[in-house]
């Protein structure tokens, strides 16, 4: 079976894409583990499918490196845009996508006949241990949390998925390979968790690095970045309604927090190439 596929990254997030509105693929779990290695094959944080929807312009499914299935991905969401418009799927620069954590809604900037920038409702942030979920009674702001017998401040925050949020003097020489899967797969986040390591510049400026659950550190995370931000909002460090530019290892994403947690991401969606995959279904 031939599969052909777009090569995309939004600020180094990359993604192998797959236009399914006449493609079924019956096991896209697998599919995932298979394209996603690199150096052995196609190379990616994982695979996204691009599908027909009846409540929206298109609909997307993402799997991670390992096969898992995430509800959400802003990265993945901000190329879905770029792809529909290009490849002439869309005609419009306002367009929906429906997401396992709901419907988004995009606006794309358009510059040569072509997308290059795309702005996202990401619906809104929520600190409810129900909705990360999280095993706690109440919401997780700045809490104590000891992982490997070190003291961490953990917020807790859902951006659709789960997220939490630690902010350090230092994040450039932390050994993500070592502590991250410890965050991933600790036991107050049943779903497991994605973890953003924030250093503060000013209020108006963050930087990050990111473990993502089932992927390990990416180059960016879309809705790390809101999360990011959300908690910084919670935690008095950045502002209502004021755009924060959070430096992420693969680019910068524009986002902003409104009074009511609704969350505002713009930043970057290039294609890199398109290519055709055998595969033995």
């Amino acid at each position: 079976m031939e599969i052909k596929f777009t090569k995309m990254h939004g600020c180094g997030n990359d993604y192998i894409y797959i236009n399914c509105f006449n493609l079924e693929i019956k096991n896209p779990n697998k599919l995932s583990e298979i394209m996603s290695p690199r150096h052995f094959s196609v190379g990616a944080d994982g695979v996204v499918l691009i599908l027909k929807s009846n409540i929206a312009d298109a609909k997307m499914r993402m799997f991670n490196l390992d096969g898992s299935e995430g509800k959400m991905c802003g990265n993945a969401i901000r190329c879905i845009g770029k792809y529909l418009y290009d490849n002439k799927l869309v005609n419009k620069t306002e367009i929906s996508i429906e997401t396992l954590s709901g419907i988004k809604y995009l606006k794309l900037n358009v510059s040569n006949n072509m997308v290059d920038k795309v702005s996202v409702d990401m619906g809104y942030a929520s600190f409810e241990p129900k909705n990360i979920p999280l095993l706690k009674d109440k919401e997780m702001i700045n809490e104590d949390c000891f992982i490997n017998d070190s003291n961490y401040k953990i917020t807790a925050v859902s951006m659709g998925n789960p997220h939490a949020v630690i902010y350090l003097d230092e994040i450039e020489n932390l050994e993500l390979e070592k502590i991250g899967p410890i965050f991933e797969n600790n036991k107050l986040f049943p779903e497991r968790v994605n973890t953003e390591f924030i250093k503060i510049v000013d209020k108006n400026h963050l930087e990050m690095r990111v473990w993502e659950r089932g992927s390990g550190e990416t180059y960016a995370c879309g809705t790390g970045a809101c999360a990011t931000v959300a908690a910084s909002v919670r935690n008095g460090i950045c502002d209502f309604d004021e755009e924060v530019y959070v430096k992420l290892v693969g680019g910068s994403l524009e986002i902003k927090c409104l009074k009511d947690y609704k969350i505002i991401m713009t930043g970057p969606a290039t294609k890199v190439y398109d290519g055709v995959f055998e595969y033995e279904d």
